[in-house]
């Protein structure tokens, strides 16, 4: 007697679904082929991209443009495996948290551009609603994440700009905009991150200090200041200012529509 062997594939889905002070919160599970990790907030979903551990060279090592001050000495910092935003946090996904939209430039057609004229303490307030929402530990990446991510991550390559030595290809800047534009709207960098490059400046957690030359391990920057660090370059900036080098500070009171910020997260295995 022959027997026949059936083969079934099995496939499954995982969604967890919480209620956090009376607010919905879900993540969706990733696609088998991504380490990435999806959320889902009162509707409005987000993807935090995985950063796999590495060593880098950070600032200006001198063939970037001209080599600013604030951006030597170049120096080896190793970061641990992090996540960060694929793209600047929208307008859309603020109002999802916050029941407001704090933009100067706003209207239904802007609910996919990036969230702007918000301070770095505004970007705190955020942070802590959406953890309270999520359960999760949320914060601004600091300056080497961000300039790490920006490079491409351990796919680490030399282009001025995040993606591409040509900032038409990745950047909305003063050259080519007149107004912060819908996220997406050019090329993604190696790790597939939108927007590096400027559309808005983003807030970095860490104080603004000069750089040290020596080897770091996870650096979280000075611990104490009067200023925090902006990074990437907006729509209103120069295109030298938007390298994945250049580094720029503001009071964290200070708001503009050229400023925004994107998510970080640090997963504990």
């Amino acid at each position: 007697m022959k027997i026949r062997q059936l083969i079934g594939i099995l496939s499954f889905t995982v969604t967890i679904l919480a209620f956090v002070s009376c607010e919905k919160y879900e993540l969706v599970e990733p696609e088998p082929v991504t380490d990435n990790l999806v959320f889902d907030v009162n509707g409005v979903k987000f993807t935090m991209v995985k950063i796999k551990e590495g060593t880098f060279r950070m600032g200006n090592e001198g063939y970037l443009f001209d080599v600013v001050e604030d951006e030597t000495p170049s120096h080896n910092v190793f970061l641990n495996t992090f996540y960060i935003g694929e793209t600047e946090v929208t307008q859309e996904l603020w109002e999802a948290v916050m029941g407001y939209n704090p933009s100067a430039l706003t209207g239904d057609e802007k609910q996919q551009s990036p969230v702007e004229s918000v301070s770095w303490n505004d970007c705190q307030t955020f942070i802590d609603s959406l953890n309270a929402i999520t359960g999760r530990v949320f914060s601004l990446p600091t300056e080497a994440q961000w300039e790490y991510a920006a490079r491409g991550g351990n796919k680490l390559n030399d282009y001025t700009f995040s993606g591409s030595d040509n900032i038409q290809k990745v950047g909305w800047y003063n050259d080519n905009t007149a107004a912060p534009r819908t996220v997406k709207g050019k090329e993604p960098n190696k790790v597939e991150l939108y927007d590096m490059t400027g559309n808005v400046a983003e807030w970095c957690n860490d104080w603004y200090g000069l750089y040290s030359g020596s080897y770091q391990e996870n650096p979280t920057g000075h611990p104490s200041g009067t200023k925090r660090v902006v990074r990437g370059g907006g729509w209103t900036s120069v295109e030298a200012d938007c390298r994945n080098t250049a580094r720029s500070s503001q009071t964290p009171d200070y708001k503009n529509s050229a400023i925004g910020f994107r998510l970080a997260l640090v997963e504990v295995e």
